[in-house]
């Protein structure tokens, strides 16, 4: 059955279309201009997006404040070493079930046709999905994406940075590794915020009426003691890591 189609409005699709690729840039590997491009985005959000803007606020506020080392230690903590969470939505997902192989070809196909580059991640990499979503011209198709793919994506990355899940997963580590990144006490859940701020965006832009559940996910835990057992071996399958030559 095929998803309906967003009702046109005269504002509405500069507006749905506009933040996207201003959000992947939240999602990189950190630099000197994450800060101004949070705060520019912080003030688009603020005039047409008030709520996602408030989500927002607090890690601009810290990204125009830290220092670039800091954010990007919280970065790879976050989505890297030690993760939180993956930024892979497919892989959050579906893990290594065939079925996320079957989504990476047919964006893989989707990034190509507009030419959007990957670069060196793969097609269901968040922000390589965000910079999607304004090129596609099929509407049922973006709706599908949001409505099937990034929505419940980002609610179970959001649902990974729930404190006491990130305190058990510390215990595990601590127990199998001799070093850890230090942690921030106050800000080390941070790239929480703007997985809020992009959940408001596409909840208002895509009519969602799902709201995130709370609590942790059942088996979370159990995949994080797997990959220390498993150190060896990699979480991705066996496929090209971009999805453009």
């Amino acid at each position: 059955m095929e998803m309906p189609k967003i009702p046109p409005a005269e504002d509405k699709t500069s507006r749905s279309l506009g933040p996207y690729a201003d959000l992947a840039d939240l999602f990189m590997y950190p630099d000197e201009n994450l800060g101004p491009k949070s705060e520019k985005l912080q003030a688009f959000l603020d005039k047409h997006y008030p709520e996602a803007g408030g989500e927002l606020a607090a890690f601009t506020d810290y990204a125009l404040k830290t220092e670039v080392h800091e954010l990007q230690e919280i970065f790879l903590r976050s989505f890297d070493v030690q993760a939180i969470t993956t930024l892979d939505i497919g892989y959050v997902l579906f893990g290594d079930d065939y079925k996320r192989g079957a989504v990476l070809v047919h964006m893989n196909r989707e990034h190509e046709q507009v030419g959007n580059p990957c670069y060196n991640e793969l097609a269901d990499h968040l922000p390589n999905v965000l910079r999607l979503i304004p090129l596609l011209e099929d509407d049922s198709f973006r709706n599908e994406l949001v409505d099937r793919l990034l929505a419940p994506a980002l609610r179970k990355i959001i649902r990974e940075f729930d404190p006491s899940k990130i305190k058990a997963k510390g215990k595990i580590y601590k127990k199998h590794h001799r070093t850890l990144i230090d942690e921030s006490e106050n800000f080390h859940t941070i790239y929480r915020l703007p997985m809020l701020a992009l959940y408001a965006l596409i909840a208002d832009d895509f009519k969602l009426t799902e709201e995130i559940p709370p609590g942790p996910s059942s088996d979370f835990l159990k995949k994080i003691g797997d990959e220390i057992t498993l150190e060896t071996e990699t979480e991705s399958p066996n496929i090209s890591p971009s999805c453009n030559p």
